[in-house]
């Protein structure tokens, strides 16, 4: 469904894109500033977030090609004169580009209806437009959120999810009529459920008042839901988590929205992920992190280290002589899926081993011997030899 703030943003412009890119485009574009400015990578940084969330709305709007393609001519009908800035013919006073909107989605004009449209709009506006008829109408999008264990998260999950909204009455079955009684064509409208209204020169299309926009009335109306033809349900349905989403992401479920009227297709199910964090492993866009504690002697002497996995199994890692506190190192293929969840064609991230030498609290009085001896045996040596010299730019 169009929203009327979109016609006075450039998509194009926020991802870099020209506008006539292909799908292809703009989806590698995306992932390239998705990656740079991902939360996670910038954490703390308010712009590089804000930024963040307008590439994930342009990227929204332009990947799917029925809302690119509404988009377009809604951004076409601004720039032209049809938006709150100008107005069409000379002299002319302004439209609003939201009423237009709004009498779009009156007449049914969600996207992938099939009914209602600028096309519609213009055509009313110029005079050359074609009478409406009554058309499916598309059900609503829907939202809800989902918190999924770091595992789920990585691996995938089929939840069940409990949602409530408005569905066709179960007493009428959305006819909105009295058992035994049936609804009338509109007198007004014809069944259209939508009339022209004359401003100023120009034929607007609304919802027919009489029958509310939806082309039959009701005389004798159902007692449950008092004509409307609509109820409150409830109802359980199972959706698919990809493996590897991350905290924060919204998933879509085509069809698992609200229902649609008059034959209409379903609307979507928008699901936010929250990811519980772990004890042992982090998320760095595709790669999971862990940091391990090593000794003194296994950093300045080397050792090999069993790390554990996200999958539950593990690897070794070759800790080399002399290795600094803090040091990463990558063991390839072992992070999350790079699956559709991530953006990604498939394949898996790396795991990201960051490896820390613990200091022991208390010694035994044969390890506070040695590590005396070690002291002695290094006394000539001071790694703070040259700090105050850098310090003053020496």
């Amino acid at each position: 469904m169009i929203n009327p703030q979109w016609a006075e943003k450039d998509f194009y412009a926020v991802l870099g894109v020209g506008k006539d890119a292909s799908a292809a485009e703009i989806k590698k574009r995306y992932r390239v500033l998705a990656k740079e400015l991902h939360p996670d990578t910038n954490k703390g940084d308010a712009k590089d977030e804000e930024r963040f969330k307008a590439v994930s709305e342009a990227y929204d709007v332009l990947a799917d090609a029925a809302t690119r393609k509404e988009y377009d001519e809604a951004r076409a009908l601004f720039s032209s004169g049809g938006g709150r800035a100008g107005g069409f013919g000379g002299g002319r006073q302004g439209v609003d580009l939201n009423d237009l909107i709004n009498q779009m989605r009156g007449g049914g004009g969600a996207p992938g209806s099939g009914g209602g449209g600028f096309g519609d709009i213009l055509g009313g506006l110029f005079g050359g437009g074609r009478r409406a008829t009554a058309q499916p109408r598309r059900g609503a999008d829907l939202e809800t959120e989902a918190t999924l264990k770091f595992g789920d998260a990585l691996a995938g999950v089929t939840l069940p999810l409990r949602l409530s909204g408005e569905a066709p009455c179960a007493v009428c079955s959305g006819t909105g009529a009295k058992a035994g009684t049936t609804p009338r064509l509109c007198p007004t409208c014809q069944g259209a459920g939508q009339t022209s209204r004359n401003a100023g020169g120009f034929a607007f299309p609304e919802p027919c008042r009489e029958c509310r926009g939806r082309g039959m009335v009701v005389d004798d109306p159902c007692l449950t839901c008092l004509g409307s033809g609509r109820g409150q349900s409830s109802r359980t349905i199972h959706a698919r988590i990809p493996a590897g989403v991350r905290d924060g992401q919204k998933i879509r479920l085509k069809g698992k929205g609200g229902p649609g009227e008059r034959g209409g297709p379903n609307g979507d199910l928008y699901v936010r992920v929250h990811v519980e964090p772990h004890p042992v492993f982090g998320r760095k866009g595709e790669h999971v992190t862990i940091a391990v504690p090593i000794t003194y002697p296994e950093a300045a002497l080397g050792a090999q280290v069993t790390v554990p996995t996200p999958a539950g199994s593990t690897v070794t890692v070759k800790i080399p002589p002399g290795t600094a506190s803090g040091r990463t190192f990558r063991v390839r293929g072992k992070g999350a899926p790079k699956g559709p969840a991530g953006g990604h064609p498939g394949g898996h991230g790396d795991l990201l081993v960051t490896v820390e030498v613990a200091v022991p609290h208390r010694l035994s009085k044969a390890a506070h011997e040695a590590l005396e001896a070690y002291r002695e045996a290094t006394a000539g040596d001071d790694p703070r030899a040259d700090l105050q010299a850098r310090a003053k730019g020496v």
